[in-house]
């Protein structure tokens, strides 16, 4: 699915649990969030507000 970043809810080394928001994007005129997979800390973020992304691009890593 093709989209464009929204919003991005957290910054490099933010904590973050799993399944809480970090970034909202938008794709068929709906806001997706976009959440943690587990429990860690950001250490890079690959995507900005407004950024246009694709399908299994990663958007984030954490550690």
């Amino acid at each position: 699915m093709v989209g464009k970043i929204l919003r991005v809810e957290k910054k490099v080394g933010d904590r973050v649990e799993e399944d809480e928001v970090i970034i909202v994007m938008e794709a068929m005129k709906m806001e997706i969030p976009i959440v943690a997979p587990a429990s860690g800390v950001v250490k890079e973020l690959k995507a900005e507000a407004g950024q246009a992304v694709e399908a299994d691009q990663p958007l984030a890593q954490i550690e």
